[in-house]
């Protein structure tokens, strides 16, 4: 064995220095089945000049890590000192059970680049979990701001986010299963479910989808739920996410199946269904009065944010006959010096909203306002005066962008935004005709979505009017005694009174 180390590696003091690889030659075929050897894992680390490799005990022994992802203090200075001055460091290695006897070639380097600590020592491998990545704090959710509840948020380390989640789910029944998707990234997945509660289908249909999933890098939440989507062309997303803890624990207790993946700060949850993406979490910590209002505030504001600007550009080309008497003067004088038909008008008021929001959503905080609330403002009332818009539309173009930011959910939000687009291209060419006939689309593409074969319209279609207590309003808790029918949970009772 000393012959062989030696052909390999040049040792002539007990620590070599650290560094990427000693080996130089090309890496094995992946699809061959490869040994566990020391020449075949420093090969599969060849010129990462933050592979550490260091060689104790005048070559037998062999410890491999990214020091970016280990805990080198307590490697240093727990681990390592007994080894060394051990007379037998193999029975040290062998007697205690932090150290893995490890077998598999995969199975090593897999670990190593998970941040182990990899020992090697006279031909035998051992692994110890000495994982210490960095990561921030928890945080307040910036995109699901809230007044009042809880302000945790989740973060890139999806141990974090389980300790959240564990916290406000005190269960032996949550369960805990980890896939890992991305042939290059090998991304970390965790889907969470509550046995006895949640339906075992979902759970079995997120998790071979999750599986089935053949990509080689996927980064983000969102960018996984594309890849299970029932309706990848849609544009509206088909499983909620949510960055908040208390969120994604409700969706736990309701039945339904959560996904949380390493390295982003969102979780999901399945099936969904399109009005769970206007209620907000502190609807349930106010008065159920003030939260059920405010869930008619924000459909008041999805009405608006979708028709408002299609229905002016309705109006002004083809119904004049629908404008008060008062007002149609108003609005003839207001267009008068305007060169352009009101869907052109629209579309180039809209572009300018959107534009300007992307701006502020891309420049720095205190910057990226300035630009939203000054450049609004200015352009507005600049394009007014030169005869590019209309005062009316300036208003409807304004009511519908802040209409927007009513609906708690941005990427439903941004969906609508989106649609929008689409309306007042139909109300220009066909007029209300036009628009009657893009919300009906609309409709009925709502109604063929299923979230994991779920109804997307639940409990509108199929139709449930018990579960309308919690979609459409907020009523108190004692009358919200049984869990979501969408979800098809198998125990169906959540609450139970004593009073």
């Amino acid at each position: 064995m000393k012959q062989i180390l030696k052909s390999i590696f040049v040792v002539t003091h007990e620590h070599s220095e650290t560094g990427p690889s000693l080996y130089n030659q090309q890496d094995p075929n992946p699809q061959e089945e490869v040994s566990l050897t020391l020449k075949h894992v420093a090969d599969q680390f060849d010129d990462s000049a933050d592979f550490v490799h260091k060689i104790y005990l005048h070559g037998r022994l062999h410890v491999m890590y990214f020091s970016h992802l280990v805990n080198e203090d307590r490697l240093e200075r727990d681990l390592l000192p007994p080894i060394l001055n051990s007379d037998n460091p193999l029975d040290l290695l062998t007697e205690q059970s932090q150290y893995e006897l490890v077998t598999d070639s995969k199975t090593y380097v897999e670990g190593i680049l998970s941040g182990m600590a990899a020992f090697y020592y006279e031909d035998q491998a051992f692994m110890i979990d000495v994982i210490f990545p960095t990561s921030r704090t928890v945080a307040e959710s910036e995109t699901e701001s809230i007044i009042i509840g809880p302000h945790e948020a989740f973060t890139e380390q999806a141990y974090t986010n389980l300790s959240l989640i564990r916290k406000r789910v005190q269960s032996s029944h949550l369960k805990v299963i980890k896939l890992s998707v991305g042939e290059v990234t090998k991304s970390d997945i965790y889907v969470l479910y509550i046995q006895d509660i949640a339906n075992e289908r979902y759970v079995k249909e997120v998790i071979k989808r999750i599986e089935d999933i053949e990509i080689d890098a996927i980064h983000d939440t969102n960018m996984l739920i594309q890849c299970i989507d029932d309706n990848p062309y849609s544009i509206f997303a088909q499983f909620l996410t949510s960055e908040r803890p208390d969120t994604i624990a409700s969706k736990l207790v309701s039945g339904r199946t959560v996904g949380i993946m390493d390295g982003s700060p969102t979780a999901f949850s399945a099936p969904a269904n399109f009005f769970e993406f206007f209620s907000s979490s502190d609807d349930y910590y106010q008065r159920w009065s003030i939260g059920t209002a405010t869930l008619f505030l924000r459909f008041a504001a999805l009405i608006i944010t979708v028709t408002l600007t299609a229905l002016y550009v309705s109006v002004t080309s083809f119904h004049y006959e629908m404008i008060p008497e008062n007002l149609i003067l108003t609005l003839t004088e207001s267009r008068s010096k305007v060169p352009f038909p009101p869907i052109f008008e629209a579309l180039l008021m809209e572009t300018t909203i959107e534009l300007l929001r992307e701006a502020g959503a891309r420049l720095p905080t205190k910057i990226g306002q300035t630009i939203g609330i000054v450049g609004g403002i200015v352009i507005g009332q600049a394009a007014v005066q030169a005869g590019l818009t209309s005062n009316i539309l300036i208003i409807s173009v304004a009511s519908s962008a802040i209409a927007s930011f009513v609906i708690p959910n941005y990427v439903m939000s941004a969906s609508f935004r989106l649609f929008r687009f689409g309306l007042i291209v139909m109300a220009g060419l066909w007029g209300n005709l036009g628009l009657a006939l893009g919300l009906a689309y609309m409709v009925i593409h709502l109604s063929g979505l299923t979230s994991v074969g779920s109804s997307y319209l639940s409990p509108i279609a199929p139709y449930e009017p018990y579960d309308w207590k919690d979609a459409f309003l907020r009523l108190p808790f004692s009358t919200l005694a049984k869990r979501p029918t969408q979800v098809k949970a198998r125990n169906k009772v959540k609450l139970k009174m004593k009073r």
